[in-house]
């Protein structure tokens, strides 16, 4: 059965895309211990996961190739959004699960992961994506804008295209006497999480509101979802959002000041913001997360990305399951399935230096 991409789809779709590409390559096997003689590899069994929508389409790719190499294999990713995979593995209804945010200090310290024999876990940055913002202004292409501008317009206070603010650093644009409609997301999204966390480090004093995966104020257009946003900013001349940049198409773009440079967003640049980044303190030594400062970015670094990890147990209680699961993080973080979610997604693909911390990390993986 070929795969459709799933960037392409309503999640609805994705879940039944992903779903069906794991049993139309691997019909009739999926219990442990046998070997595949067509390929040679003796991996077995099934894996369920769920969580971040973000990895939709990465996961696609890295489902889809590692079926191919293990066809005994089946991995089964359903895209139910960040928070529903964090509870999930909590509960202990997924083997390993994508969450556009790692597990906090507390939750940590909480302990009791459902699928795992004991409280150590590994989270690893699988998929980097650049955040992008998105407009749809007729004749305009590009515009440069810096952090206390584009806080402004989403806090309401900078409502015309044709502001001075927006003209001083755009001389040679033609900008309308257009009101601005910024558009956020409806639902609870990581996504938001990444652009309200550069709003509140980068423009503090204009943006006074909590970090949060929802919209904390009123005003402006809600839509649910990646795709809502994309469409509502599509459909709408003088409108504004920020969305995965794999998804924006032939929106315009904002390059956003750093170090009074204005950056575009690229794979190269979203992964520069994140290798600069130290690793947060008190994890253990498989949880990779890092401490991401959009205020702290250097130039050339694009600074809002959306920086979404992979989460399993150190130990699981089914020696297979615990496997598997290593395996196929192993070849996510490996330099063909990051070139193959790049290719499919649009991602920035993880640096090499990155790669050796990283699979350091996936090596604990073992069965309790």
């Amino acid at each position: 059965m070929k795969i459709s991409r799933i960037a392409r789809i309503g999640a609805i779709g994705a879940v039944a895309a992903l779903a069906l590409a794991g049993c139309a390559a691997n019909e009739g096997g999926s219990t442990g211990g046998s070997t595949d003689e067509g390929n040679g590899s003796t991996l077995s069994g099934t894996i369920d996961a769920t969580g971040a929508s973000s990895q939709a389409a990465a996961q696609e790719a890295w489902v889809a190739a590692f079926q191919t190499a293990h066809t005994g294999v089946t991995v089964n990713y359903e895209p139910t959004g960040s928070g529903t995979g964090r509870e999930n593995f909590l509960e202990g209804g997924s083997d390993f699960i994508g969450s556009d945010r790692a597990f906090n200090d507390d939750e940590i310290a909480a302990g009791g992961f459902g699928a795992c024999t004991t409280d150590d876990i590994v989270e690893i940055p699988a998929y980097i994506s650049p955040v992008a913002l998105a407009f749809n202004i007729d004749g305009v292409d590009t515009l440069n804008l810096d952090a206390n501008t584009i806080a402004s317009i989403f806090a309401g206070t900078i409502a015309n295209w044709n502001d001075s603010a927006i003209a001083e650093q755009n001389p040679d644009a033609t900008l309308p006497d257009l009101a601005i409609s910024p558009v956020h997301r409806s639902d609870p999204s990581g996504t938001q999480e990444t652009f309200t966390t550069y709003l509140a480090s980068a423009a503090p004093e204009v943006w006074t509101y909590e970090v949060s995966d929802e919209w904390p104020i009123s005003g402006g257009e809600a839509a649910q979802g990646t795709s809502g946003v994309v469409q509502a900013i599509t459909a709408g001349n003088g409108a504004i959002g920020f969305a995965d940049a794999s998804q924006v198409g032939d929106l315009g773009q904002v390059h956003v000041e750093v170090d009074g440079e204005y950056v575009a967003y690229s794979a190269d640049a979203a992964s520069k913001l994140v290798e600069n980044s130290p690793l947060a303190e008190g994890r253990g030594a498989g949880d990779l997360v890092f401490d991401v400062d959009p205020a702290a970015a250097t130039g050339g670094a694009y600074p809002i990305a959306l920086v979404s990890y992979l989460i399993a147990c150190e130990q699981y209680d089914d020696a297979n399951t615990g496997e598997l699961v290593k395996e196929y993080f192993s070849y996510v973080v490996s330099a063909e399935g990051q070139a193959a979610a790049e290719e499919n997604a649009g991602n920035a693909p993880i640096s090499d230096g990155l790669r050796e911390q990283v699979i350091a990390a996936v090596d604990l993986i073992q069965a309790g």
